[in-house]
């Protein structure tokens, strides 16, 4: 080993190492937490964490938004933000070999000198792990084009809760030997294995991207426009949705203006040859609903991004956020976008959208004063709501920020008995002693 991993008590250390970015705060600090740079110093924890039968939380940036990574009193914190090295480029096969530490972002720059771009890219890429991506199947702004996580995932270096080290997929495109078990560990949340290396596809960067804005007079005229560009059967690789009140966030956090152009917001960019032809088809789908106007460069174009990348940080300075991230059938977003206005009318809890519109995932936003709790009260009772209105419109509790801790009372209710039995024999299987990520994803 090139290092030697090493471990802490220090109360700032448990502190920092016991939260994440979902607003959830443990009633108690973790007892430790271990600084891991290689795959054998995460076998050698784990083997020592099974002989005691200590529990295990895997934490790689702490950027999670479920509370999948938080830790309290009895339980020890496995860090691999230190295993942070990209291993190999492979630009012939269109391929990158990393460590579950390197950032989104940081992979995307070392690729993108290949002419290659790694498809996943969560609002947060400059400062979430590839480690936490694969860890929730992250999707981000050009997954209804690209995939989210899981399409972008070859091969996985998984070690077990045991210490066994398990490789699973491939470095070739198709390959069906065996059962999946490399989706299996993709969205686990660290309940079944430690991802400590994973081998993923990268595309070629897209020859030319075109960007239209349009601003609307409410968020449901927007959602309509969204789904108006869905049916037009274009495939838009990104198209991002923001009502007013999140604009004005942005806004003021920023010192942009784009509330004043409307009360909500819709991005959409389409890529490749044929960029500014489905351009003027997204701007004829979407013209019925609210004002629209192309990017004239692309500084603009990076400009409007930046602005919906920025939302969660704009709202983070009104007070504590928590984020839900629902999912309805696409042709619903109007309907959906209604009734979390309703919930947040009849509960008084204020709920900030956006939404990745092209695949109809949302993330409703719940901002509270920084006391309030998001696990009791109008907040946990908002959050309740949320799920049951995606339900009741064919949705998912869950687009791509997994359960965590924070969504785990209204599981069952969406998938059922059966199913939640198998994947207790499958994590008893993987994990008898139940040690890796306990209370989280199931």
């Amino acid at each position: 080993m090139a290092e030697a991993a090493h471990s802490s008590v220090h109360t700032a250390d448990r502190v920092a190492a016991g939260t994440d970015r979902s607003g959830y705060q443990p009633p108690s600090l973790p007892d430790g937490v271990v600084y891991a740079h290689d795959a054998g110093e995460v076998a050698d924890l784990l083997r020592l964490a099974t002989a005691h039968r200590v529990p295990v939380v895997p934490r790689g940036a702490g950027t999670g938004l479920a509370a999948g990574s938080t830790a309290r009193a009895g339980e020890v914190v496995l860090d691999v933000s230190r295993m942070n090295a990209i291993l190999r480029i492979d630009p012939e096969e269109q391929l990158a070999v990393v460590q579950p530490g390197v950032l989104n972002a940081e992979l995307n720059a070392a690729a993108g000198e290949y002419g290659l771009f790694y498809a996943p890219d969560p609002a947060s890429t400059a400062i979430c792990s590839i480690g936490g991506n694969i860890a929730t199947n992250a999707g981000g702004m050009r997954c209804a084009k690209y995939g989210v996580t899981r399409e972008a995932v070859l091969a996985l270096r998984v070690i077990l809760a045991d210490g066994r080290e398990l490789r699973t997929g491939r470095e070739t495109i198709k390959g069906v030997s065996g059962y999946d078990l490399n989706a299996l560990i993709i969205g686990s949340e660290g309940t079944l294995g430690i991802v400590v290396e994973a081998t993923l596809r990268l595309r070629p960067l897209p020859v030319q991207t075109a960007t239209v804005a349009a601003f609307f007079p409410n968020v449901e005229q927007a959602a309509r426009a969204a789904s108006a560009v869905v049916a037009s059967r274009i495939q838009p690789s990104m198209m991002e949705l923001m009502d007013g009140q999140t604009l004005e966030a942005v806004d003021a956090a920023l010192g942009t203006d784009y509330r004043s152009r409307g009360a909500s917001f819709l991005l959409v960019q389409t890529d490749g040859h044929g960029a500014f032809l489905e351009q003027d088809v997204v701007m004829d789908a979407v013209a019925p609903f609210g004002t629209c106007e192309k990017a004239v460069d692309d500084e603009q174009a990076a400009a409007l991004v930046r602005a919906r990348r920025e939302a969660i940080p704009s709202l983070e300075k009104l007070g504590r956020v928590s984020i839900g991230d629902i999912g309805v059938p696409r042709g619903r977003l109007a309907e959906v976008v209604s009734g979390l206005e309703e919930i947040s009318a009849r509960t008084g809890v204020r709920i900030f959208t956006v939404a990745h519109a092209s695949d109809g995932n949302l993330h409703p936003m719940i901002v509270m004063d920084p006391e309030d709790s998001v696990t009791e009260g109008p907040p946990k009772v908002a959050l309740g709501e949320m799920f049951r209105l995606a339900k009741s419109l064919g949705g998912t509790l869950t687009g791509e920020h997994g359960i965590g801790l924070l969504k785990r009372d209204w599981l069952e209710e969406e998938l059922g008995g059966v199913s939640l039995e198998v994947m207790h024999t499958i994590r008893a299987a993987l994990d008898p002693l139940g040690i890796l990520n306990p209370g989280k994803a199931i």
